[in-house]
This record gives C-alpha cells, structure tokens and sequence, in this order.
C-alpha cells in the first residue's frame, strides 16, 4: 500500500503564503485521484483541493483562487501552493488518493 509523507507545515501570519508537499512511495502516474484535505479540532475532515489524473482539478469554495493544487508525477509528488492565509485556514492538512492517508502536517496561520 502506498505511503504519503507530508511537510511543509509551519507558523505564519495573516496575508503570507505556504507551499505544501506531499511525498508518494511509489508512482502516483496512474492514481487516478489525489488530494488534500485537512482536519481542525472539533470539525470533521473536509476537502481542500483534488486533482484527477485526467489533469481535472476540484476546489473547495474557500480554496478557490488562493490554493493551487498540482502534481509531478516524475517526482511521486502533490503539492498545494496556499497563498492569502487566513486564521481559518488553521488545520492539519493531510494527502491521500482515497485509500492511503499521510500522518498530516500542521499549518497555524496567526497573528
């Protein structure tokens, strides 16, 4: 079963911007669906952005125009470019392609 590692989590202000990565081992070339998601205390996971391997891409609404989700294949890897933080965009976020989940990592965006 394939394995996700994620990083790039970190402490941020208001207005500034994060690249996370997410890390396959093995190839992600013929996943049909990867994505992110995150998970704040007290909330259920919610979707973040997906990107289907027909190069399709789906955005939460609070994503639209500040997240940019993409994939390099070559590298067995996902990335999600956040730009604009809000304190509520707070969370752990994780990877997965619907099956295997990465441990998360952490994104605090605060003042």
């Amino acid at each position: 079963q394939v394995q996700f590692v994620e990083s790039g989590g970190d402490l941020v202000q208001p207005g500034e911007s994060l690249r996370l990565s997410c890390t396959a081992s093995e190839s992600i070339l013929k996943t049909y669906l990867m994505g992110w998601y995150r998970r704040t205390p007290g909330k259920q996971r919610e979707m973040v952005a997906q990107a289907f391997s027909s190069g399709f891409l789906n955005y939460a609404d609070f994503a639209k125009g500040r997240f940019t989700i993409s994939r390099d294949n070559a590298k067995n890897t996902m990335y999600l470019q956040m730009n604009s933080l809000r304190p509520e965009d707070t969370a752990v976020y994780y990877c997965s392609d619907g099956i295997s989940w990465g441990q998360g990592t952490q994104v605090t965006v605060s003042s």
